[in-house]
């Protein structure tokens, strides 16, 4: 094996959070030499055992090995480690797989590269158990050649999904799955906190949830062409009818003593497109005013 060869089968992870650690892990299974290091050191110790390097810091870190991959909290967690280490960035590629801003990864991918260093942009679409899983995946943007370098690495963790060469569109993309993710899953706690405050239990509710559920993958195949289309008809849903089922939640949730707010807050945006004479139109009309918003 070349020793161009040998740098490939070594990675360098830092940020040891449950993630980082299953990243760890992965390159360790598939047999890569793997430098470790946490601002709490000790969360490297169940890694070394397993026959990691915990480096005595994280310049020593980024000094080890060509791919230092990143596992933060967010982009200020990043810019700590970064400063910490500007000395030894010279030539490396980051694969930053933190969590932020599609503008933070941009500004994170001009900063390394006054500094001579590569930035790889990533958004892992799966907990720390679906890593290591071929049949998970994570977004990928930044220069191409870095990708196809780096590709055989990085897919030691998951599946790659590579989007471009802007530097933000692996956070963009990454961002708009957790805002359908979230206000899903906002919603479904909310519906189940008004069963539990009418004696239904979760458990009890859960046949019920998972039907209406499932609607959301078809609905959502419809509706998209007719977005793209800018065709917002309302030949299958209104707004003025929406407003008038929001409401009903809102006030079923009132009257069990459950907050309110997030079925007022659905409420109020629909209401708006109403009252500016987009009431027979489709639900689908939103997104326009979300985005003049």
């Amino acid at each position: 094996m070349s020793v161009e060869q040998q740098a490939r089968r070594s990675v360098t992870v830092i940020g040891l959070g449950p993630m980082g650690q299953a990243m760890a892990r992965a390159f360790l299974d598939a047999g890569y030499a793997v430098t470790v290091w946490n601002r709490t050191a000790a969360r490297a110790d169940e890694l070394v055992a397993r026959g990691a390097q915990a480096a005595p810091s994280a310049e020593a870190a980024v000094a080890a090995n060509e791919l230092v991959v990143l596992s933060l909290t967010d982009y200020d967690a990043v810019f700590t480690v970064l400063e910490s280490v500007e000395p030894a960035l010279k030539g490396k590629v980051v694969a930053n797989l933190s969590s932020d801003t599609p503008g933070r990864a941009r500004e994170a991918a001009r900063w390394l590269a006054e500094r001579g260093a590569g930035h790889l942009t990533g958004g892992v679409q799966v907990p720390p158990s679906g890593i290591g899983s071929p049949e998970s995946s994570t977004f990928y943007s930044g220069p191409v050649e870095l990708f196809r370098r780096h590709r055989a690495a990085l897919e030691v963790l998951t599946a790659a999904d590579y989007r471009g060469d802007d530097p933000g569109l692996a956070q963009l993309y990454y961002q708009i799955q957790m805002d359908l993710f979230w206000s899903s899953m906002v919603g479904y706690l909310h519906a189940t906190a008004v069963a539990e405050a009418n004696g239904i239990t979760a458990e009890e509710f859960l046949p019920y949830a998972l039907p209406t559920a499932s609607l959301l993958p078809r609905m959502i195949e419809f509706y998209a062409p007719r977005i793209t289309a800018g065709d917002h008809r309302g030949d299958v849903d209104r707004l003025t009818m929406a407003l008038a089922s929001i409401e009903h939640v809102q006030h079923t949730a009132e009257d069990s003593g459950v907050d309110g707010a997030l079925p007022a807050l659905l409420a109020e945006a629909v209401r708006r497109g109403v009252a500016d004479g987009d009431g027979a139109a489709s639900l689908s009309t939103l997104v326009g005013r979300f985005r003049r918003a």
